[in-house]
């Protein structure tokens, strides 16, 4: 779409193409009724996107009926809420169902009532598939079982510092809760009293169900509970183990609606480094792993007494607990001979207890420990292939570290002596073979394509490990490998277990059911994005998102019930269904280095921005210059972008839309001379999030700026937008050029965090870390799916740069002054490469109801203003 182009700012030899938008088949696009005003907003033509549509591709997924249509009314006595506001709440659901219901009506009308049809369009060849593969938006999503929402997808920037990392069930006489760590403490909800209810009060997030929350720790890196003694234990980032009591939901105890922050009833210093692991044995011992190999031992003597204490002798619990570890690592260098010492240098990255054998199993991403639960002794250590590790002994690595620093304190008083020289030496031939037998064997890469991600056992006494190649192995409690099983080809990255039944999760939000013999029972789509960590309780099986989502699934599922529930939503959905219309407005402007007047951008924007909900602006050329593109590359180069002259737009645009009282700015990118920004009406603010930008050179080498496309991808209300500012090449014969450029905008446009936002997920585990290293090229290039096609909808504008064919400017200028622009499309090279499937295949264009924007001359009566001003 065409912004109005003021004569003013261009010089007697530059020209602007036709700029047009386009926009894939996932919304309904309304003009406004009345073609005169529609002719006077020719450059600043509208759309106004319907979020929900009543087909059923525009659904948003649902949650259980019963949570929308009762929530609040309870929610309202129990907090004491006036009747006004129950009022309004009721009044506000009924909209919402009679908005739906008319859509419904107007979609099955007669198409002769045209006042709400969309603008005429033009769709490119292969329309209805085309490029694009909209993701499926239904009330009941035919491909998956009915899930419980008992978290939405949160807004990446509402979640700075509180990423959840896990999730834990802990089920006892007063009903299950699910517990789950973040980076600041921790959240339970209740799944027996509260799980179909909204959270409504202060600081809860719209949508969830009702949650407490612990006062503030560091992050929470694992979750264990003892049902028995209503505690959970917590690892914490700083070192720490933290006791929690079980929250009382039921009005009996000290606990009883105390949301806004429950505390610690013991914690202690367990490691240096961080806590990455822990598990309860049936003696109950609670054990814990950490960096470095170490494993420690807290008895259940010791812990039982210290929580007997008063609370004011909690100090005292805490130095009882501290000072009762066993230290397994030491204890095993003095019992065993000839095992190789990889699994007391990695990670304990997790941790298990096999009730059935009595037996404690410990693994990094490389090596398995099995443990007798009773005697606390080492009984095996083996690699992920089923091996005993006997390269070198735990001695010798001991050794070495105790040679290393009597050395070390001995340096001033004596001259080295041979034996440690020797000792050394020997030490560390030892590792470098070591180190080399392993490269040999497996490959430079075979140890990061098959690390350990995920460890559990089940109710028949075997174990099951997942890798990051996808792999699943199954295992005997005396750690023998039995079989292995490869259902998907992405990372394998939780695993759960309940009864019969064995949970999968994947880094593709994909999640697998299998028997205990291996079997696959049946698999969905979980969620949008990587699956880390699932947990049963109450029925469910509890899937949590890297974004921070989390579902509950029942444990039948894939069974007959889901067939029944999927009838019964789909026939209620007017009872969830939430309708939210918004009206977009998209602007390009070549604005050919030049700078605008207030004027101009007020009668460019203002005039159409009073009932705007969004506001995107594209613009090309706002500087150029040798000099200037090969410093806009090198900065590229860098991670840096932007200029002088693109941020003046910026805060010329943001003052013209007086940005901070009625509009705010989300999110802009920079490539060169192209520019994107979008902002947002403050009402709206909240429900917009996880801005993510991007940017592709086309000029020369698919590196330089010159031509090339900016974008910027935004959720809105649970929808994800993309825009997409482009500046094809230019010249009447080089269609093919511009062709070429968009399908590589098309197929290459990669979107990431703006550099000026916080890395809010840095540091979150190591889960996401790795969904973006070693599974970053598994996810997209393998699949060869493009980001932009799994937008809800792509708005694409610009300079597309594409000219009339068989017609001079003068005959173009006749066509113009007398608005025919039938003619005129009849030789456009645009329509004509869309109607033979060469360019924005599948994409949709609405009629142009306003004059072209090309060839202005600066000063030239009748060249310069006159188009303009139509």
């Amino acid at each position: 779409m065409d912004g109005q182009i003021d004569d003013e700012l261009f010089p007697t030899n530059s020209h602007h193409s036709r700029n047009f938008h386009f926009y894939s088949d996932k919304f309904t696009v309304n003009s406004d009724d009345d073609d005169d005003e529609n002719e006077a907003r020719s450059n600043t033509n509208t759309m106004r996107f319907s979020l929900d549509e009543a087909s059923s591709n525009h659904q948003k997924t649902p949650k259980v009926f019963d949570r929308f249509y009762n929530s609040s009314s309870d929610e309202d006595e129990d907090d004491g809420v006036s009747g006004s506001s129950q009022n309004d709440s009721v009044q506000k659901r009924l909209d919402y169902m009679i908005q739906f219901l008319d859509r419904k009506l107007s979609s099955s009308s007669s198409p002769d009532t045209s006042k709400n049809q969309p603008l005429p369009e033009f769709i490119g060849t292969s329309g209805g598939s085309g490029v694009f593969k909209p993701p499926l938006r239904a009330p009941v999503h035919p491909g998956r079982p009915p899930s419980l929402e008992i978290r939405p997808h949160p807004l990446r920037e509402t979640q700075v510092g509180c990423f959840l990392r896990n999730i834990f069930c802990v089920n006892d006489d007063a009903g299950p809760q699910l517990w789950s760590g973040s980076e600041c403490g921790i959240r339970v909800w209740d799944l027996k009293n509260e799980i179909y209810g909204y959270g409504a009060e202060e600081g809860e997030e719209e949508g969830t169900v009702r949650y407490c929350v612990s006062v503030q720790c560091p992050a929470t890196m694992c979750v264990v509970g003892d049902a028995g003694n209503r505690v959970v234990w917590s690892g914490h980032k700083d070192g720490r183990i933290r006791c929690w009591k079980m929250m009382d939901f039921n009005g009996n105890g000290n606990d009883t609606g105390n949301r806004s922050g429950f505390k610690e009833a013991l914690s202690w210093q367990a490691h240096r480094g961080p806590v990455l692991s822990m598990a309860m044995t049936s003696y109950g011992d609670l054990w814990s792993g950490s960096e470095g190999g170490a494993i420690k031992i807290w008895p259940w003597e010791a812990i039982e007494k210290s929580l007997t204490l008063t609370v004011g002798e909690r100090h005292m619990a805490a130095l009882l607990v501290e000072r009762s570890y066993i230290d397994l690592r030491s204890q095993a260098a003095l019992s065993c001979v000839g095992s190789c010492n990889n699994m007391f240098t990695s990670d304990v990255k997790y941790m298990i207890s096999d009730h059935c054998g009595a037996k404690v199993w410990s693994a990094g991403y490389m090596s398995f420990a099995l443990w007798d639960a009773r005697t606390r002794e080492l009984l095996k250590l083996f690699n992920i292939d089923g091996q005993i590790e006997n390269m070198s002994s735990i001695q010798d690595s001991l050794m070495e570290e105790e040679v290393r620093m009597k050395f070390v304190s001995g340096l001033k008083e004596k001259p080295q002596n041979s034996f440690n020289f020797f000792q050394r030496s020997r030490n560390a031939i030892l590792g470098a073979a070591d180190a080399v037998r392993r490269v040999a064997a497996k490959g430079a890469f075979g140890d990061d394509n098959r690390r350990t991600e995920a460890l559990i056992t089940t109710i028949d006494g075997m174990v099951w490990t997942g890798f990051s190649n996808g792999l699943l192995v199954q295992w005997d409690g005396n750690g023998n490998r039995l079989q292995e099983f490869h259902y998907h080809s992405f990372a394998v990255q939780c695993l759960c277990t309940f009864g019969s039944r064995i949970w999968v999760g994947y880094v593709s939000g994909h999640m697998q059911v299998l028997d205990l013999t291996g079997n696959l029972l049946g698999g969905w789509v979980a969620h949008s994005g990587a699956l880390i960590d699932l947990a049963v309780g109450a029925g469910y099986v509890f899937t949590l998102a890297n974004h921070g989502g989390i579902r509950g699934w029942s444990v039948t599922s894939p069974g007959p019930l889901d067939h029944i529930l999927l009838s019964e939503l789909a026939g209620k959905e007017f009872l969830y269904t939430r309708l939210e219309n918004l009206k977009i407005l998209a602007g390009t402007w070549n604005v050919g280095q030049g700078r605008a007047s207030p004027d101009s951008l007020i009668s460019w924007l203002c005039s159409a921005a009073a009932d705007i909900d969004i506001v995107v602006v594209g613009l090309q050329e706002v500087e150029m210059g040798a000099g200037f593109l090969a410093v806009s590359a090198a900065k590229e180069t860098m991670g840096l972008e932007g200029s002088a002259a693109g941020q003046w737009w910026i805060d010329m645009i943001g003052k013209t839309l007086d940005e901070g009282a009625t509009f705010s700015r989300v999110g802009s990118r920079q490539l060169a001379g192209l520019l994107i920004a979008v902002w947002v009406r403050v009402n709206i603010r909240g429900h917009v999030g996880d801005i993510d930008v991007a940017a592709v050179p086309c000029g020369l080498g698919r590196a330089i700026g010159n031509k090339g496309a900016v974008g910027l991808r935004m959720r809105v209300y649970d929808r994800v937008m993309c825009f997409v500012n482009c500046h094809f090449a230019a010249h009447l014969e080089a269609v093919s050029r511009r062709n070429a450029d968009f399908d590589h905008v098309y197929q290459t446009m990669v979107f990431s965090r703006p550099s000026n936002l916080f890395n809010a997920a840095a540091g979150v585990s190591s889960t996401i870390h790795m969904l973006r290293s070693t599974n970053a090229m598994a996810i997209n290039p393998v699949d060869g799916i493009p980001e932009l096609s799994e937008a809800d909808m792509v708005v694409f504008l610009g300079d597309f740069n594409y000219r009339l064919d068989g017609i001079t400017y003068d005959e173009a200028r006749d066509f113009v002054s007398q608005r025919c622009f039938d003619w005129l499309r009849e030789r456009d090279q645009l329509r004509a490469e869309m109607k033979a499937g060469n360019v924005f295949q599948g994409m949709r264009e609405a009629i142009i109801r306003f004059p072209p924007t090309y060839k202005f001359e600066r000063h030239q009566a009748g060249l310069a203003g006159m188009l303009a001003k139509i």
